[in-house]
């Protein structure tokens, strides 16, 4: 039986129900449908459109499908749609005739826009603890990583020597970014749109602004039409998600860098790596390489559902059923990510002698050199073609950098000493920089920053 039945002289072809059903993948929806059930029937019997009687009938019905559910005694049948439609029909099977009011003043179409905000709400706030789990990672291998360097890179080439805790913050600080998009979006997303039915709304006295605070929404709806009709929230997270799955991958295109034999900065836990099928030898980054291989599958997600909606009429159109399985498909992946490199990040050994060692390599320096000269009062620009031509030729004549530093008469023996392994990082002492004072200083507002979204989160 379909609820649309009525209208037709015969029975929906397979063809179609095989092509238009959702219910292998929308059935996850059941909690947040019956949350939606639940008060709009209290709804209506504060209307006064059902009895006292048909209230707690129709209650208990919905609180045994409920149960239902939970163990596996639910039936499914071939002629339920959606998760919607099967839940309305047993509870029909339960109620009796105040079954058949269940869907009064309803339509499937703020039915399911409900259900999706609510599901999406709850989700996006379950990835954002994820988010700040992994960030709790970062922090804690950054605050024990004490006087730990490595070079820091730009275009992949080392730059300047910059702390390990600071290379890790940089990766939580994006983080915390992400934690703000998705709470923001739930923010937006936080409106009922219960009670603007099919498109218009309703003869009935209905009062969706009650049933939105029934329901925890902060909000109701302004225009019918744009509740049933908005999906933006889903692409709001998609591309939420999606952010996040570019700022993982970014991480785990480092981990994969960092563990090979050629960089050696960090060897990974055996918990956390997989082996070959044919090199016995062989240690691999698995976890890293599918958290950069599921960004595109996520950015794929947005990019699909953007181009759903872009050219759909008001209100509802089927084509609003292809925002579920790329939704949850993103939130899935995403926290299995999130759990994955966590786990990873917190058993990692990260080789101290090999960072320091490759940051130590005199041309690192090089900066250090020039910004010395300013303090002499050189202009920058000149003191950079010094250095520069300096470092030109100690490759040129494979003459050690520190000879031609000691040998210049506008650098000489007090500027040698900045070439000298450990210093250079000790010297990035501007605000937000890499040296000791102030990622000292990062820290303590990292923790302040990681303390603040868990107190935001732990409201909820």
């Amino acid at each position: 039986m379909t609820l649309w039945e009525g209208r037709f002289g015969e029975q929906p072809a397979d063809a179609l129900m095989a092509f238009t059903a959702s219910l292998a993948f929308d059935r996850r929806l059941a909690t947040d449908d019956l949350a939606g059930s639940r008060a709009h029937v209290r709804g209506l019997g504060k209307a006064g459109i059902l009895s006292e009687q048909e209230v707690g009938i129709l209650l208990a019905a919905l609180n045994r499908v409920e149960d239902e559910l939970a163990d596996g005694a639910f039936k499914f049948l071939p002629s339920d749609e959606d998760v919607h439609t099967a839940i309305e029909r047993r509870v029909t099977e339960i109620a009796g005739p105040a079954g058949g009011k269940l869907h009064t003043g309803r339509s499937r179409n703020d039915q399911v826009a409900t259900a999706m905000r609510l599901f999406t709400k709850r989700q996006v706030t379950e990835v954002a603890r994820g988010v700040v789990a992994l960030q709790e990672v970062l922090y804690e291998r950054a605050r024990t990583a004490l006087d730990a360097y490595l070079p820091g890179y730009t275009h992949l080439q080392r730059a300047q020597p910059v702390l390990l805790s600071h290379h890790l913050l940089a990766h939580a600080w994006a983080l915390a970014r992400d934690v703000d998009r998705l709470l923001d979006t739930r923010r937006r997303l936080d409106v009922s749109p219960l009670g603007a039915g099919a498109l218009a709304g309703s003869s009935l006295p209905l009062d969706p602004l009650d049933v939105a605070e029934d329901l925890g929404f902060a909000s109701r709806f302004e225009n019918s039409l744009d509740a049933v009709s908005d999906r933006d929230f889903v692409a709001e997270a998609l591309f939420d998600l999606a952010l996040l799955g570019v700022h993982l991958s970014r991480l785990g295109e480092e981990i994969i860098l960092w563990s090979t034999e050629e960089f050696g900065f960090l060897q990974l836990d055996d918990a956390y790596a997989t082996g070959s099928s044919m090199l016995p030898q062989k240690k691999n980054p698995d976890v890293a390489e599918l958290a950069r291989g599921k960004a595109g599958r996520l950015i794929g997600h947005l990019a699909g559902f953007l181009a759903t909606l872009k050219a759909l009429p008001l209100a509802y159109n089927r084509d609003l059923q292809e925002d579920k399985e790329p939704l949850f498909d993103a939130i899935d992946q995403t926290q299995l990510a999130l759990s994955a490199l966590a786990g990873l990040i917190a058993t990692a050994h990260f080789d101290v002698e090999r960072m320091a060692a490759a940051a130590d390599a005199p041309a690192a320096a090089a900066v250090d050199l020039a910004e010395h000269l300013v303090a002499k009062g050189v202009p920058f620009r000149q003191a950079h073609g010094l250095v520069a031509a300096l470092v030109r030729d100690s490759l040129e004549r494979h003459l050690p950098l520190s000879e031609l530093v000691q040998a210049h008469p506008d650098l000489g023996p007090e500027a040698v000493g900045l070439l000298e392994p450990g210093v250079p990082v000790t010297r990035r002492t501007s605000p937000g920089a890499a040296g000791p004072e102030a990622v000292a200083d990062q820290l303590r507002r990292f923790r302040e920053h990681l303390s603040y979204d868990e107190d935001r989160l732990g409201h909820d």
